[in-house]
């Protein structure tokens, strides 16, 4: 009998399920709205009611693996920290009460950029560095094959580190990535500089039409994110890292500053670190997730991460 995994991704937006068999072939998908603002309990009936609607018998689940919005305790499971996109997320202990809504099935729940880069991994690789960029920006560190979880903020925040300017960041800090590169950013430096107020795929939109406001909004967020993984690449040694996220999408403006900024800060072999753009879309953090239970992922055990 064919063993099934579900990888879970919850997001701000949206709950994205995948099932996967034994091997990590997807098998099905099914998303709804993630009802993020209604509270722990009722964002985590969503995802078992998506999971039910695709195994209805629990039996069946060898493991469900979850990729959770914010900094995540990777023993037990418990959201510690969420962003303005969630109500009564945080403090939510997901491995635990997920697990009952699906009688008894194993859950793991780990963060879901560390998700995004299970998801995206290629056969044999043990140094990647993932990087998310959209509503705002996040990492994962995958080194000497296994994820860094880190303290109690979690490690790989990259959108929270450096000192780019004086914008303000979500987290009330000053001049980090995320003030710069994020979605919510590119939108609020592009109404700074014109008055419009347009959504970061619009302002894409007017970059690639010749608006020369628009340009150098992504210009900036690209030089910035160039920088950001160059430092972060260099201190662990990584090579390679992979991009993904909603900004990601606009590529074709972002990918000159992007590597122009690692070309002038190359790691210690002389050459700059090598970036790929996520093979899976919308679909890699679940993608990952899933692989969370089936020991396809090399990953520390639960009881000493």
């Amino acid at each position: 009998m064919t063993e099934l995994r579900a990888g879970v991704d919850i997001g701000g937006t949206k709950t994205l399920v995948v099932v996967c068999d034994e091997d990590g072939r997807e098998l099905g998908s099914a998303s709804a709205p993630s009802e993020a603002h209604r509270g722990g309990a009722a964002i985590l009936d969503r995802a078992a009611e998506l999971v039910s609607s695709l195994v209805p018998d629990h039996a069946a689940l060898a493991g469900v693996g979850v990729g959770a919005a914010g900094v995540v305790d990777p023993v037990t499971g418990t959201v510690l920290v969420t962003g303005d996109s969630f109500s009564g997320w945080a403090g939510t202990p997901v491995n635990a009460e997920l697990s009952v809504r699906l009688g008894g099935v194993p859950v793991r729940t780990v963060n879901d950029v560390d998700g995004f880069l299970l998801g995206e991994l290629l056969p044999g690789e043990r140094n990647v560095l993932g990087v998310a960029v959209g509503t705002g920006v996040g990492g994962a560190l995958f080194v000497d094959g296994r994820l860094l979880y880190g303290g109690a903020t979690g490690a790989g925040e990259i959108g929270h580190i450096g000192r780019y300017g004086e914008e303000r960041c979500t987290c009330g800090q000053i001049g980090h990535l995320e003030a710069y590169a994020a979605g919510r950013a590119l939108a609020r430096r592009y109404a700074e500089a014109t008055g419009r107020t347009l959504t970061a795929e619009a302002v894409a939109a007017e970059a690639l039409a010749g608006d020369q406001a628009a340009q150098a909004v992504f210009t900036e967020a690209g030089r910035f994110l160039g920088e950001a993984v160059a430092d972060a690449a260099g201190l662990l040694g990584i090579a390679t890292c992979v991009l993904g996220g909603s900004v990601v999408k606009s590529w074709a403006l972002l990918e000159k500053p992007v590597r122009e900024a690692l070309e002038e800060r190359p790691l210690l072999s002389g050459k700059p670190v090598s970036v790929r753009l996520s093979r899976h879309g919308a679909k890699s953090v679940a993608l990952g997730a899933a692989g969370l239970t089936a020991g396809i992922h090399r990953l520390p055990d639960v009881s000493n991460p």
